[in-house]
């Protein structure tokens, strides 16, 4: 295996009621100017908004609002916050919301500290050297935004959803309470689920050599996953489920389980044009797709770590023969997604046929390949999505 760095210096509370007297200490190391970034006002409905408003004020700083972050955050909404942090000379920037919004709010962050379109970070490679400091409360166990330096943005006008990642985008505290997830929809909570899972799925899923301890971390958060969202599902309010979902999250994609790890995102890429010609949730686009490219990367070069995932997460009888334990996996998987979870099965099912088939493939590769468990060329991604037909 390669050597490797890992830093992340994020602060995080963890638990209930752990605004009160934190968050506004925390802000006011950064200044006295805060905006405050947020989606379609669910926090309001759970009473999250008052709380934040008031430590804030109890802080004595000045407080200025974005509200109407997107599900697939909008360029157009970057703008708009950048600009506004440019004109109210914003300190910091405190995002309250799911990843969405996070990732909104980091280039926000970013956009405010240069001259240029935000939209250039992404098509013309623009560096981000700078961003003003980010803070955030999540109300949603999915993207594990709150701890990683990355984020994804959306240009509905050219069909483009790109990602993006630099140290000076990761956030400088999160505070993740349970209890905000309470109201979190059966559909958004399984979707999140979905995209948890996904993140693991995308460093698991490597033939070259890396740690057996990060295999095993792995394989530990995934069976957090399966075992808790159910719980979850069924019991909203159970904050066991909900805790283990919410740390889980993070700790899928904050760069801890990467390790020496170099494998291309390969569902993430194919997901992104999904999301980027329909607009659909991410979370269901990644279960659709998850099972279908594991069918499609396996092969007697690939099936030992379908092997040692059916055997070690779900419980598959070592015994049996290699290639039939790897279709039991899959076969597993697909239960738990489509059955336990309860998400739609098919693209049909969401109403996406294969109009824009070729287009996403040769867009998912940026032209080229993803080099990843398996490496993928444009007519590849284009069987995948007919598997999910």
């Amino acid at each position: 295996m390669n050597g490797f760095v890992y830093d992340i210096p994020t602060k995080v509370y963890f638990g209930a009621n752990q605004l009160e007297g934190n968050l506004g200490s925390e802000l006011r190391k950064y200044g006295v100017r805060v905006l405050l970034v947020y989606g379609g006002g669910s926090i309001k409905k759970i009473g999250l908004y008052d709380k934040v408003v008031d430590e804030i004020k109890k802080a004595g700083m000045e407080l200025y609002e974005l509200s109407g972050i997107e599900p697939n955050p909008r360029i157009e909404s970057v703008r708009k916050g950048a600009e506004l942090c440019k004109e109210k000379e914003i300190d910091v920037v405190l995002a309250v919301g799911g990843g969405s919004t996070i990732d909104a709010s980091k280039f926000i962050a970013a956009g405010a500290c240069v001259d240029h379109d935000p939209w250039d970070f992404f098509v013309k490679g623009a560096p981000i050297n700078d961003a003003l400091p980010l803070m955030s409360i999540l109300t949603l166990s999915a993207t594990g935004s709150e701890m990683d330096n990355g984020g994804v943005i959306s240009n509905m006008s050219t069909n483009e959803k790109l990602a993006m990642s630099a140290p000076a985008m990761l956030p400088k505290v999160s505070f993740l309470d349970p209890t905000n997830t309470y109201t979190v929809s059966r559909y958004q909570t399984a979707c999140g689920s979905a995209d948890i899972l996904s993140h693991i799925f995308e460093e698991y899923f490597d033939m070259n050599q890396d740690m057996y301890m990060l295999d095993t971390v792995m394989e530990g958060l995934m069976k957090t996953v399966i075992k808790y969202t159910p719980i979850a599902l069924e019991n909203p309010e159970d904050y066991e489920a909900r805790a283990n979902l919410m740390w889980a999250s993070s700790w899928a994609i904050n760069g801890f389980i990467k390790g020496s790890s170099s494998v291309g995102w390969s569902c993430h890429m194919m997901e992104h044009e999904l999301s980027a010609f329909y607009d659909i949730t991410h979370g269901l686009g990644l279960a659709i797709l998850t099972p279908r490219w594991m069918e499609y990367c396996l092969d007697e070069t690939t099936v030992s770590k379908y092997v040692q995932f059916g055997v070690n997460v779900f419980g598959i009888d070592a015994s049996l023969p290699p290639m039939e334990i790897a279709k039991k996996a899959i076969d597993e998987l697909s239960h738990f997604l489509f059955d336990t979870l309860g998400l739609s099965r098919t693209l049909t099912e969401i109403k996406i046929d294969d109009e824009h088939f070729e287009e996403m493939g040769r867009k998912a590769c940026f032209g080229d390949k993803i080099y990843g468990f398996k490496t993928l060329a444009p007519q590849d991604v284009v069987e995948i999505y007919k598997m999910c037909r």
